[in-house]
């Protein structure tokens, strides 16, 4: 979490330790981005008015750099537009001081959960296209075919190949983007952004 005052830097350490969750003070945005914090799962529980980088500052360079972690703002300053352009930035919760502690530690497990969802879709994203970097420019016209539901002899016909060898490139690349049927091939192609190529 990040305060510059020291006082709630302190009692919300306290409250969030309370909870089970492990907490890291840092006095200022400038600290924190020092730190290797930034790799962690988690969120950040975020003042809005601070020295030096503002918590609005922090959090629009943190988009800026691709760093996901959901961010709660807390602060003494919540009036409608600093609300709004918390929002806009992707902010998880703006929560006024003081917040009740069971609505914080809410907003935290669900920063947390909402977190962990996004590194872990990330992670299987990123296995995608590793996957799918390893085939060979045959073996991905091939793919896009079956996605398409074309059977073997048509993939053949279309490609000017043997059904054959098409049956080979089909084995080769079930096997690289670790499959076990065209339905499970469909379905990552379709969730990690992979369009159905358009018929010829």
């Amino acid at each position: 979490m990040i305060d510059d005052d020291a006082a709630v830097r302190n009692g919300l350490v306290r409250l969030i330790r309370s909870a089970g969750w492990n907490a890291t003070p840092f006095a200022s945005a400038e600290e924190f981005l020092a730190s290797d914090a930034t790799d962690d799962l988690g969120c950040i529980v975020l003042d809005i008015r601070m020295p030096g980088l503002t918590g609005p500052e922090l959090h629009a360079w943190m988009r800026e750099h691709d760093i996901s972690l959901p961010v709660i703002y807390l602060s003494g300053f919540c009036d409608i537009r600093t609300s709004v352009q918390a929002m806009k930035l992707g902010a998880s919760d703006v929560l006024e001081k003081p917040a009740d502690a069971d609505v914080l530690l809410q907003a935290i497990a669900a920063a947390v959960e909402r977190h962990r969802q996004d590194c872990s879709r990330r992670q299987a994203s990123d296995a995608f296209g590793t996957r799918l970097g390893t085939l060979s420019v045959r073996e991905r016209e091939v793919m896009n075919h079956v996605i398409l539901g074309r059977l073997n002899k048509q993939i053949a016909a279309d490609l000017g190949i043997s059904e054959k060898t098409v049956k080979v490139h089909r084995g080769r690349m079930m096997a690289k983007m670790r499959v076990r049927s065209v339905a499970e091939l469909v379905h990552q192609c379709d969730q990690f952004g992979i369009a159905e190529p358009e018929a010829a």
